[in-house]
């Protein structure tokens, strides 16, 4: 679990993207936030590919993840995706790293 926190909290200050298994598919990610909620370590990534149990919108969507539930993770350069939120998030209740926007 240390190494999956440390990957995701990297991709978020060098601006990378993720690539893991979650629920059985392959997802590509960027991710935007981490710290923990109720103690338990979670990341919100915007997911602009790859497979998902509920289909991915045109353009991608946002998802809270348990990191402990992440595998076969690695980083890479790539273009970086987000888009606005529509509402606050409720993924995190403590915010250890949250990704500069506007850079």
């Amino acid at each position: 679990m240390d190494e999956t926190y440390a990957l995701v909290r990297r991709a978020i200050a060098e601006k990378l993207c993720v690539e893991a298994i979650y629920g059985g598919h392959r997802r590509q990610l960027c991710s935007h936030l981490i710290g923990t909620r109720a103690g338990e370590p979670r990341a919100l990534f915007f997911q602009y590919a790859g497979g998902s149990s509920r289909g991915l919108a045109p353009g991608g969507d946002w998802r809270c993840l348990p990191l402990a539930h992440l595998g076969e993770i690695s980083l890479r350069e790539g273009k970086w995706h987000t888009r606005p939120h529509s509402h606050s998030q409720h993924c995190i209740d403590a915010v250890e790293l949250e990704v500069e926007l506007g850079e």
